[in-house]
């Protein structure tokens, strides 16, 4: 068992340990530029966050099918089955795979006696078919998402309820992201944070500064262990 006080590792999925490159072939299946992938996906989650802050609640694909027509829309003489497009994006998900460094770090964290989770605004049915195919689904006690607390991240209340499913309290918490949103929310829900770079060098200054930051899961490990 670590030394420290965060026994539990809550994981962030999309972009934190999927890697989403391979969507923007998707796109361009459909007629769409694939550079527009990060657009469509922030665009994504501002939706998620906007309902949540008015108090409503609309699932992941919902809001993503939403996304992929209003980018047709814009696209000059497209023609075609709006909705079979959005499902073709939305399928890639189930075919993502995981940053290569998710098995070596994900298996350290776990022999370091770290209880690990995951919670995202995703699905948790496609986290279990991503961790499974990278072979480190038994490593994981639980895996939640929003439809549960039924607010997205960062609202404290998905954050409360990962770790509640679980059986720890938020300061026995880190969450580990790629957002920084993600990591400011966890903080101010009580867990601490960890901010996985992936490349990034920039930390916004208006946002509470991360627990722990590293370059990717292998580093997180030794940066824990660093810390007992």
């Amino acid at each position: 068992m670590p030394a420290n006080q965060h026994q539990v590792l809550v994981f962030d999925v999309n972009e934190t340990l999927s890697d989403l490159t391979s969507l923007g072939g998707r796109f361009e299946d459909i007629g769409i530029p694939g550079y527009l992938l990060p657009v469509w996906f922030a665009s994504l989650l501002r939706d998620g966050f906007a309902l949540t802050a008015a108090g409503a609640y609309a699932d992941f694909a919902s809001i993503a099918r939403d996304g992929v027509r209003a980018l047709l829309s814009g696209q000059e003489n497209w023609a075609g089955d709006e909705e079979a497009a959005a499902l073709h994006v939305l399928d890639g998900f189930a075919h993502l795979d995981v940053h290569p460094d998710v098995p070596d770090g994900v298996r350290k964290l776990s022999d370091a006696g770290y209880r690990l989770t995951t919670m995202t605004n995703g699905s948790a049915a496609l986290t279990e078919r991503l961790l499974d195919k990278a072979g480190v689904l038994d490593c994981f006690e639980a895996l939640s998402d929003v439809r549960g607390p039924r607010c997205w991240k960062p609202a404290p209340a998905a954050y409360r309820y990962a770790v509640e499913r679980v059986g720890a309290r938020p300061d026995q918490a880190l969450l580990v992201a790629v957002h920084p949103w993600d990591v400011d929310g966890a903080q101010r829900a009580g867990l601490g944070g960890v901010w996985l770079r992936r490349g990034a060098s920039v930390y916004p200054q208006t946002m509470t500064p991360p627990r722990y930051s590293a370059q990717d899961l292998r580093e997180l490990a030794d940066v824990l262990a660093a810390d007992q």
